[in-house]
């Protein structure tokens, strides 16, 4: 068995991966100061960033939830992951070679170093025999198809569709070629279990590759093609230790970039359709796999569309604007419109506007596409209202608004809607667009009726348990999420003194090349802060400003920041990410010199301030029978101290 990996590889990893791009595929990040960038936190639910990457000391830290630490910490975090498991992630993408100590531990209790990267392996290159095989004779079909529905090989290509062949063990028996053993290919789901033992789970079928936000491909999506295939029209990877239904969305990986940019994401139903809102210039469409869109999507979606207020406004129906859009499409059928009011359940999960897109005819945009060409799916989006909307005047439709009873009865049934909207400011819009829905001039009565609602719980507005309406983030349900590291509390800012302290080491840390020598002259107990004071012991615990330059000449901030990390004791060690990552007020990179020389000094000033206190407060009790020279000592220190704090203070 493989034992761990070896140290220095580990921290060839580190030096390699460069965090903005590992946190970016998941978060959109944007400029906060010098060094800094911030987005949505992706651990828990908040409406305005709070998550900042310092790409310089290669560390992240939220200041809302306090998670913070390295490259290989936030791939632990965001995907579950393993230590081991993780570090072979990023080794692959930074295309390394590791090397593992004997004797080791395994990354998973019963499990060796490496599987999750066994399966993604075998996953790719499963993805790379069905690409090959749509080009075979047996695959005709497959390519009568897609020709069919307007795609042809380069849009297969760019979507990397391909073909499953019929025979029982076409794909068992590559992979078995390649390595991969029966527990492997078991646990991968590419397989299926017989009487007689393990065969292909996919055979005779068009495939799609179904990949993470990071290009990973973990699970397949299989449509059937044959009259004599007897099983469902679309077949998808069953639950794996990689593939996750409610995790995943089709096409992610090939709109990310769009969504972040636009701030707006465009959901459809199938494989088909998202290749078809791409084709047709829609770049944000992605798809859910056999399942409804629900809270795990919902939070996918959010950290790439960030903050709702970037670019990518739209409109509301009373005119007014918000930031990005997440809009779905559904069939204008009856199963379309349950398809949205289910949505409307999960509308509030998101910080950005819903909306929805309906085709009044029926057809699907891979249907639009073929029938009415690109720009009709376009304006398919274009054409869309907000969900809140539509699922209001779907309500209505229901009831006959040309007599008095309807209205009322219209009333009742859309007042426990309008209640249920958790934005306070956004509700009484509706309720004044709803009188005019209804045709009724009297908003107040609109008004009382949905108060009504609201106290009868006809539709919480928050769940049991939250407090003023705010989602709680989803508790953990995997066991491989590193655990909460024991953390010693940064003093209450208030504290003018505390804040010197704190500024002054987050200097230290993020530029210590900059700091005056000034710095490694000060006592120990320079900090009075307890935590600070312990921060302060690390930094001098890992050498001082002399071993921060040896280290930043050979490896950058990151490195001298990892090297006090590691010198100080494990409490510690969240509160110094927090402050390695820390924004600095100062966002000029000329005054930056400056500013830090500036937060120092003023640390020194504070404690020789201090040491001028204590001076005079001895000399003050000494009696009248002091001892002269220790008096005489006494006045010269104090003269000195004073002459040192002149210099810093100058007239």
């Amino acid at each position: 068995m493989a034992g761990r990996i070896l140290r220095e590889d580990v921290e060839a990893v580190r030096e390699r991966l460069r965090i903005e791009e590992v946190v970016g595929a998941h978060v959109a990040l944007r400029p906060a100061g010098v060094g800094s960038l911030k987005g949505l936190c992706p651990f828990h639910d908040e409406r305005s960033p709070s998550f900042h990457v310092r790409p310089q000391v290669g560390r992240y830290h939220c200041f809302g939830c306090g998670e913070g630490g390295d490259v290989i910490a936030f791939v632990q975090k965001v995907d579950g992951l393993g230590f081991t498991d993780a570090v072979e992630y990023l080794a692959s993408r930074a295309g390394m070679q590791l090397r593992y100590e004997e004797g080791g531990g395994p990354s998973r209790p019963g499990e060796e170093p490496g599987r999750r990267r066994r399966l993604l392996d075998a996953h790719r290159i499963s993805e790379e025999f069905f690409r090959e095989q749509l080009v075979s004779p047996e695959a005709a079909v497959a390519r009568a198809f897609l020709a069919e529905r307007g795609f042809d090989r380069s849009a297969a290509d760019d979507f990397g569709v391909g073909f499953a062949p019929q025979g029982w063990d076409s794909l068992l028996r590559h992979l078995r070629g390649r390595g991969f053993t029966e527990a492997e290919l078991t646990a991968s789901g590419l397989v299926s279990q017989g009487a007689r033992g393990i065969y292909d789970r996919f055979r005779g079928r068009l495939v799609w590759p179904i990949r993470e936000v990071t290009g990973e491909t973990v699970g397949f999506g299989a449509r059937r093609l044959l009259d004599d295939d007897n099983g469902p029209k679309y077949l998808n990877t069953p639950e794996t230790p990689l593939y996750r239904k409610s995790h995943v969305l089709y096409g992610i990986d090939l709109a990310k970039r769009e969504i972040s940019r636009e701030k707006q994401v465009v959901v459809v139903e199938g494989y088909t359709d998202v290749m078809a809102m791409h084709l047709s210039g829609v770049r944000t469409a992605v798809a859910t796999c056999g399942t409804a869109f629900g809270p795990e999507h919902a939070r996918i979606v959010r950290r790439l569309v960030g903050d709702s207020g970037g670019a990518g406004g739209v409109q509301l129906a009373g005119g007014s604007s918000v930031g990005g859009a997440i809009v779905f499409t559904f069939d204008g059928d009856a199963a379309g419109q349950k398809a949205a009011l289910r949505a409307f359940g999960e509308d509030q999960a998101f910080n950005a506007q819903t909306f929805v897109a309906v085709e009044p005819s029926g057809m699907d945009p891979c249907e639009l596409r073929q029938e009415r060409g690109p720009d009709a799916v376009r304006a398919l989006v274009a054409s869309r209202q907000p969900l809140f909307e539509f699922v209001i005047r779907s309500t209505l439709a229901a009831h006959d608004l040309t007599t008095a009873e309807g209205r009322v009865g219209a009333l009742r049934a859309t007042a426990p809607v309008v209640a249920g909207i958790r934005d306070s400011a956004l509700r009484p819009e509706y309720e004044r667009l709803l009188a005019g829905w209804l045709g009724m001039d009297d908003v107040g009565g609109v008004r009382r009726t949905v108060a009504d609602a609201a106290r009868r719980g006809s539709r919480p507005t928050s769940r049991p348990g939250d407090r003023d309406g705010a989602r709680r983030p989803a508790p953990a349900d995997d066991a491989t999420t590193p655990a909460p590291m024991p953390r010693m509390s940064a003093p209450d800012r208030r504290d003018p003194v505390a804040q010197v302290e704190r500024t002054a080491l987050e200097v230290v840390l993020q530029h210590p090349t900059l700091v005056p020598p000034e710095f490694d002259a000060l006592a120990p107990d320079a900090c009075t802060a307890p935590a600070y004071r312990a921060v302060h012991e690390a930094v001098r615990a890992a050498g001082g400003l002399t071993t921060a330059g040896e280290l930043v000449a050979q490896g950058g901030e990151s490195a001298w920041v990892g090297a006090v990390i590691e010198a100080a004791a494990e409490p510690v060690q969240a509160l110094l990410t927090e402050l390695a990552v820390a924004p600095l007020p100062e966002d000029r990179p000329d005054a930056l010199p400056a500013y830090v020389r500036g937060v120092v000094m003023r640390l020194v000033d504070v404690g020789l301030t201090r040491r001028v206190a204590d001076v005079r407060g001895r000399l003050q009790r000494l009696g009248a029978d002091a001892d002269p020279v220790e008096q005489r000592s006494l006045l010269g220190e104090l003269l000195e101290l004073e002459a040192q704090r002149r210099t810093l203070r100058p007239a």
